[in-house]
């Protein structure tokens, strides 16, 4: 018997994770001196206000779980006789697996004959989203830790995700992204072309300028990258960018047919601070990231 674990980083909601059995953890970030989490504090995301603010300057920052906190969510199941899977956004990402780590630690000992298995979707929001989905209806199916954990050997590395943001002074005041990077996304109108790499961190891989032009090079991106598009969802994550987003998928039916099962989603708010409003990405399956 395990438990699956998912997180809100992953652009997974709690009524998702509870249609599919799993426990949800919400990752929490900071407004207004206020420690926020997704979908406890609040049940639905208003991602309009949400951008909204931080367009007119709202400052808001992400903290990590302590290890108190991933005690108090691990031990219940463990003392019930569960094993543990957690699904989360890249370890490379956050200090907060430092914490579940320690925490983990502690655990052990008190529950030596528990397992703990983790699935690293080397990614955030959208990334996270395919990924966690397909573990939820392997979990749903009735598949073992390690069946899943075999599967996610093959596959994590086959989901691509690429982006822009349309200001990268959210990016640079975080650290997520180098400062060339930073600097480009400072230049009038150029846009980074954004990746998640094999090792779960963003990478810059080229600019473009214009958004149609960073559209465009999205586009490219899935035809050269492309596998079994239509086998798999294709998600287009946007930040308060709605209308950007169904161009976007306007012109992946125009390049790829209709048949494609496309999903819109809006980023996180705890991913979102750090990317900023307007961002807009797509996530599919791929050859390579």
């Amino acid at each position: 018997m395990y438990k699956l674990f998912v997180d809100s980083d992953c652009d997974v909601t709690k009524a998702e994770a509870d249609a599919y059995g799993a426990e949800f953890i919400p990752m929490p970030y900071i407004e207004n001196d206020k420690e926020i989490k997704p979908y406890i504090d609040w049940k639905e995301f208003d991602a309009h206000t949400f951008y909204q603010n931080l367009r007119e300057g709202r400052m808001v920052t992400t903290c990590a779980i302590s290890p108190e906190e991933y005690k108090a969510m691990f031990r219940p199941h463990f003392e019930a006789g569960y094993d543990i899977l957690y699904v989360h956004f890249s370890a490379a990402m956050s200090a907060t697996f430092n914490a579940m780590r320690l925490a983990l630690e502690e655990l052990k000992e008190e529950f030596p004959e528990r397992r703990f298995a983790e699935v690293d979707a080397k990614g955030i929001t959208i990334i996270g989203r395919m990924v966690t989905k397909e573990v939820m209806e392997l979990y749903k199916a009735g598949k073992s830790i390690d069946d899943i954990l075999a599967w996610a050997e093959v596959e994590v590395d086959k989901f691509a995700v690429y982006f822009f943001a349309d200001n990268l002074k959210f990016f640079k005041r975080s650290g997520r992204v180098g400062g060339l990077a930073a600097f480009m996304g400072g230049l009038i109108g150029i846009k980074p072309i954004i990746y998640m790499s094999q090792e779960g961190k963003m990478e810059s891989i080229g600019k473009q300028k214009g958004r149609k032009n960073a559209m465009n090079a999205l586009i490219n991106y899935v035809d050269t990258l492309k596998d079994d598009l239509e086998g798999h969802k294709v998600i287009v994550g946007h930040a308060d960018a709605i209308e950007l987003a169904n161009e976007l998928v306007g012109l992946l039916k125009e390049k790829f047919g209709d048949n494609l099962d496309i999903e819109i989603v809006d980023v996180n708010p705890t991913a979102g601070a750090h990317c900023g409003p307007d961002t807009l990405g797509v996530c599919f399956h791929a050859i390579h990231r």
